[in-house]
């Protein structure tokens, strides 16, 4: 017993930085989604999340919008690839804002140049 409980608490140790390190969503507001357009500035096709960055031109002036996109093994299964974007790309992006208000947030689909939506479900099904 003495031993299984030694174990178990190692194994907590260990594992918690690991489960730390993953963050919550809860920066995004999930009960709102905004459509913007704009151009591709990078896709970083990085674990544990790619990011996508592009600029959307407003009246006041062009603002950089960072995207946080979902795990590679998900975008891997819906049929994304590292060149599915491209710098320059101009595109349509639905997306969960950042709740602070910053110019950010959280995929849901992308429409690239040839009118083909990315999402992240199975055949790319689009909420």
């Amino acid at each position: 017993m003495m031993r299984s409980l030694f174990v178990f608490l190692v194994v907590a140790v260990v594992a918690a930085p690991v489960a730390y390190a993953h963050h919550s969503m809860a920066m995004f507001d999930a009960s709102k989604t905004i459509t913007i357009e704009g151009t591709v500035k990078s896709f970083r096709w990085t674990s544990p999340h790619p990011f996508m960055e592009m600029t959307v031109l407003y009246k006041s002036g062009p603002l950089d919008w960072t995207i946080e996109v979902s795990s590679l093994s998900t975008l891997m299964k819906a049929g994304w690839t590292p060149s599915t974007i491209k710098f320059g790309d101009k595109v349509v992006l639905k997306c969960h804002p950042m709740r602070n208000g910053t110019a950010g947030g959280n995929f849901v689909s992308l429409t690239l140049p040839d009118g083909k939506v990315m999402a992240l479900g199975a055949n790319n099904d689009a909420p």
